[in-house]
């Protein structure tokens, strides 16, 4: 992926980390909004296999869009936040996709007559806080509709490469483009429409996590006409990363079996196509995972 090409947003902040370790005033750790990220999924899905018991709590914890918390953990006090150095090769990466996304989404907004709010994405380091609790390195990348910002430490990349064998620039793409998705979402009034998410292999969960893989995949086919910028492996790095952090791989890996009735983000074959499907059409029409007869 030539991502040299792109210009880079202006809205992407760090936090410094000196916040400490208080705790915040929403009194507790909610496990990242409406998307937790796929590497604490991994987590969240071992305690619930483990301990069954817990299932309803971590559940009411890993969807909630406001409302249920926890003392599991304190939040720490958010730290200063300041423009991003974008001399960093990887923050100038994060900054370069995530400019990319606001010239995808502004004009795909501005044709549907609405108009597209940019988001920030805050890149920190272990902790920091968000309007959705607490947010820590092991929980992965995750949008917060409670702040409409997008997190990312950007020690996850590391983990796309050791732990679930994703690299590729492309495949770090289609995580942020991914996370905006959600963002795209709450913009676009279906996250209200949805509630409090299900869990299972229909859930509501699944399909909002899928859908939020279509629009990624829209974002890559509308980023290619402007900037055609991808190269040879690019797509089957993208694919390759929706397809390891499917909920039947991942709970195979931890547990050895899948439990069709605890996902929340879909199978991997599942993410994949969903992915393909946006990136082949270029349309959010194709994204109608709510409606869709087979996920």
């Amino acid at each position: 992926m030539d991502w040299q090409k792109g210009r880079q947003s202006d809205n992407v902040v760090e936090d410094d980390g000196n916040g400490g370790g208080g705790s915040s005033g929403s009194g507790g750790m909610r496990f990242g909004g409406f998307h937790l990220g796929v590497g604490g999924t991994v987590i969240v899905v071992i305690i619930a296999l483990i301990f069954p018991q817990t299932r309803p709590l971590i559940m009411n914890l890993f969807l909630s869009g406001g409302g249920t918390s926890s003392r599991l953990q304190s939040a720490p006090a958010p730290g200063q936040r300041h423009a991003a150095n974008l001399s960093d090769p990887q923050t100038k990466f994060v900054a370069t996709i995530l400019g990319s996304t606001e010239d995808v989404w502004g004009p795909y907004f501005q044709s549907m007559g609405k108009q597209y709010v940019r988001p920030k994405l805050v890149l920190f380091h272990g902790q920091t806080s968000s309007g959705c609790g607490a947010a820590q390195e092991s929980m992965g990348p995750f949008y917060c509709p409670a702040d409409k910002l997008v997190y990312l430490d950007l020690d996850f990349f590391k983990e796309m490469d050791t732990r679930f064998h994703a690299s590729g620039d492309f495949a770090r793409a289609y995580v942020i483009a991914h996370e905006v998705g959600h963002h795209v979402q709450d913009l676009l009034g279906i996250m209200q429409q949805v509630g409090r998410p299900t869990e299972g292999a229909s859930g509501t969960s699944v399909r909002l996590e899928l859908q939020a893989d279509c629009f990624a995949g829209v974002w890559g086919n509308k980023s290619q006409a402007q900037l055609d910028w991808l190269q040879a492996g690019d797509i089957d790095a993208a694919l390759n990363a929706a397809a390891q952090v499917g909920d039947d791989t991942l709970q195979k890996e931890s547990r050895g079996y899948a439990v069709p009735d605890s996902f929340t983000h879909g199978t991997s074959a599942q993410r994949s196509r969903w992915f393909k499907a946006g990136f082949q059409s270029g349309d959010i029409r194709s994204c109608d995972t709510f409606n869709a007869a087979t996920l």
